[in-house]
């Protein structure tokens, strides 16, 4: 297929019904025959408006002539800011990748893989992930068995299950956890979302139980809107319960803090060791106290003797490395829809959970503060504007 004949064959469909006739502009063809799915790049976003037509009329009849599965069109200036992110991100691992030993780094040299696969074909992420899944980068067995790399935050909807989904792939070895504040914010629905996907993946999965009864009652008694301090209270406590647990990494679904700013690296206070050295803890005591069991020596050895506290490096502080798995990788809405889709969890209708609807209904002022969220995901790339335009109406 070459764009010659594919911009002469858009130009006679626009004329036939009625669309204005103009300079259609293609800056590359990719087609995947096996799964007959079409991607047009165009320079820009008016490029692209030109291809799609009003309503879609002039890409569904070009879908027609083709005889092709489906069309995507994606305009070039799209991609280029998240390359450049996923180029800082790549940037970033290969510092993080020197301070682990072998046996816990190798997630992240899988990570690197992916995303220069995702620089050189920034278009196609399906056709990425295919070739990815082919190589055979699970490394769990080199752990003791139940030992896990890394606490994944799973609330049920897409964002979250497509971590999930890429830890287990990476070979994080994930234990995956759900904080449970109560049917209002986490309905039964999303409870089986996450009993399914966990049992599809063969992931171990806990529920953490947390008292929400001051963020419920104060929004909807109108004095806040709850999305943030909800938020804030669920990643605090699987964060808490990562550190807790002697887990060296945690995953949250965030697709905002993108490039660099997606993985990082929350120390534990070096107040706290010098407090456990001073009142002269032994070692099991000064273990629970610094929440650390990954105590290596500079060598990179793991060391099972505690008492070396000041010579140990990256591990030894109780320190969690916080990934936004889906920012890292410069997912947009549609990839984790796609993502999550393969694996049987689908796209909940509206937006938000049931106490956000009561809020929005008991205090219709709330939603321009819904609404402000999801422009920030706009802005971010993260949604399309009809996506961000669906959102919206239902918040409306």
């Amino acid at each position: 297929m070459k764009k010659k004949h594919l911009t002469s064959l858009i130009s006679k469909i626009r004329r036939e019904i009625g669309h204005k006739d103009v300079d259609i502009c293609i800056f590359d063809i990719i087609f995947h025959e096996e799964s007959g799915i079409l991607l047009i790049i165009t320079p820009d976003r008016p490029e692209k408006s030109v291809i799609i037509g009003k309503g879609g009329w002039v890409v569904g009849r070009l879908r027609e002539e083709l005889g092709v599965n489906s069309i995507h069109v994606e305009a070039y200036s799209d991609f280029i800011v998240p390359r450049y992110r996923m180029g800082l991100a790549v940037e970033k691992l290969e510092t993080i990748i020197e301070k682990y030993p072998s046996q816990y780094n190798k997630p992240f040299v899988n990570l690197k893989i992916l995303l220069n696969a995702r620089i050189e074909n920034p278009y196609d992420l399906g056709s990425v992930l295919r070739d990815f899944n082919g190589l055979d980068l699970h490394q769990e067995g080199e752990l003791t068995n139940g030992e896990f790399k890394t606490v994944v935050a799973l609330s049920g909807g897409i964002d979250s299950s497509t971590s999930l989904i890429m830890a287990k792939m990476l070979g994080f070895n994930p234990l995956a956890v759900t904080v449970n504040p109560g049917d209002i914010i986490l309905p039964k629905y999303f409870r089986e979302s996450v009993e399914n996907l966990t049992q599809k993946l063969k992931v171990k999965h806990q529920y953490l139980d947390v008292d929400m009864k001051e963020v419920i009652e104060g929004s909807l008694e109108g004095r806040f809107h709850p999305c943030g301090r909800c938020s804030k209270t669920i990643e605090e406590t699987v964060f808490h319960f990562t550190r807790e647990n002697n887990i060296p990494f945690v995953i949250y679904g965030d697709l905002l803090s993108s490039g660099a700013q997606s993985i990082h690296l929350e120390e534990y206070s070096s107040d706290s060791m010098e407090k456990c050295i001073s009142r002269g803890l032994n070692n099991d005591e000064v273990n629970s106290s610094v929440n650390s069991t990954f105590l290596f020596q500079e060598n990179g050895n793991i060391s099972g003797d505690k008492t070396g506290l000041r010579k140990v490096n990256f591990l030894s502080k109780g320190n969690v490395l916080k990934i936004n798995l889906p920012a890292l990788l410069s997912l947009k809405k549609g990839d984790v829809e796609k993502i999550a889709a393969d694996w049987g969890v689908k796209k909940r209708g509206g937006y938000g959970c049931p106490l956000i609807g009561e809020v929005h209904r008991k205090h219709p002022h709330m939603r321009r503060f819904s609404i402000q969220r999801v422009l920030r995901e706009t802005r971010a790339g993260v949604l399309e504007p009809g996506e961000a335009l669906e959102q919206m109406t239902g918040i409306i």
